[in-house]
């Protein structure tokens, strides 16, 4: 993780260079942020900046993570058909006000995930995005993220850092014909686990 590289390598940095070492802003930043310092990984001191800390197993907030459960927490996902139009896409990713959608085939079963960065990649370019299916663009299974409704919010919070993405689809797994296939049921995002920490802080 980038994050954590860069703050052990520069201890005391503050959010304001680690951000410009990695050539964003800090509001892009704020998420990463706050779940690496409730998970214990980083330790934030007020006007010095940020430590490594390591995974403090013995953290009260820590052990509250990982005893809530993606079941706990997860939101009603967006899904659209593989066949839908990058355009269409689009205008679902402004009506839904979401980041990622989730692609399904027939059977409903998740085939894919496609970002806001994806759809803007396409749409500046010159192809004709109302006869682009996001199938072309999607990223595919079985190169998905996932997480189920069983594992904890630590684990989920921990794959959106480590795998550096928005939004887990949360899945269930289902065998057909032989064939295990994942069932669409619930997402997390960055902004599901920073409002959990908000709402842990609060409690």
């Amino acid at each position: 993780m980038m994050i954590v590289d860069i703050v052990k390598k520069h201890e005391p940095i503050t959010s304001e260079e680690i951000a410009a070492k990695l050539n964003i802003t800090r509001a892009a930043l704020r998420p990463d942020l706050s779940i690496l310092t409730m998970a214990g990984i980083l330790e934030a001191r007020p006007r010095v900046g940020y430590f490594y800390a390591g995974k403090n197993t013995k953290s009260l907030l820590a052990e509250k993570i990982r005893s809530i459960k993606v079941s706990d927490i997860k939101a009603v996902p967006v899904v659209i058909k593989e066949e839908t139009s990058v355009y269409d896409a689009i205008v679902t990713l402004f009506l839904e006000d979401v980041g990622t959608l989730f692609v399904v085939q027939e059977d409903g079963s998740l085939c894919g995930v496609v970002s806001r960065k994806d759809l803007l990649k396409i749409a500046m370019g010159n192809a004709d995005i109302r006869q682009i299916p996001v199938s072309v663009i999607m990223t595919r299974m079985p190169n998905l993220v996932t997480v189920t409704m069983e594992e904890s919010a630590f684990d989920a919070a921990r794959k959106i850092v480590e795998h550096q993405v928005d939004a887990l689809p949360v899945v269930k797994p289902e065998e057909f014909e032989g064939k295990v296939k994942y069932k669409v049921v619930g997402k997390v995002t960055k902004t599901t686990i920073t409002r959990l920490f908000v709402e842990l802080g609060r409690g």
